[in-house]
């Protein structure tokens, strides 16, 4: 079995959650993405989140949420994708850059347009209170 080890960034305002999609892609995702090579979990979501939004993540205010586990979306079946979730405080404006084509925000109720590890922290979001 093999696992995509991925990084998370949750943001969460008026009980929607920031959701992104590249460009050829059918599902939106939680922006985040891969470390590279030595990176701490904080680096690679920094680094990743500016990338993709254009932001600046306070990395003090970086708060670890959980790890969520599930069949990696378009890979074959025993591929998994590990996301380790991360909430923060960032500096800037929001804005779809490099493989991004569009940012948007989500209520619960939209999980049906999620990947399935994305599900299972949409789920708990909810159960926390934090997404309706």
């Amino acid at each position: 079995m093999s696992v995509i080890d991925k990084l998370a960034w949750l943001e969460i305002q008026d009980n929607r959650i920031l959701l992104t999609k590249s460009y050829g892609k059918d599902k939106f995702y939680i922006p985040g993405g891969k470390r590279e090579s030595e990176e701490t979990d904080e680096q690679a979501l920094i680094r990743e989140i500016q990338e993709e939004l254009t932001v600046l993540i306070d990395k003090s205010t970086l708060q670890f949420i959980g790890i969520f586990e599930a069949q990696a979306h378009g890979q074959p079946e025993g591929i998994l994708v590990q996301m380790t979730c991360y909430t923060g405080c960032y500096q800037g404006q929001l804005k779809a850059s490099a493989e991004i084509e569009e940012i948007t925000w989500f209520s619960y109720a939209d999980k049906d347009q999620v990947v399935g590890v994305d599900k299972l922290i949409f789920d708990h979001l909810k159960q926390q209170g934090l997404l309706f």
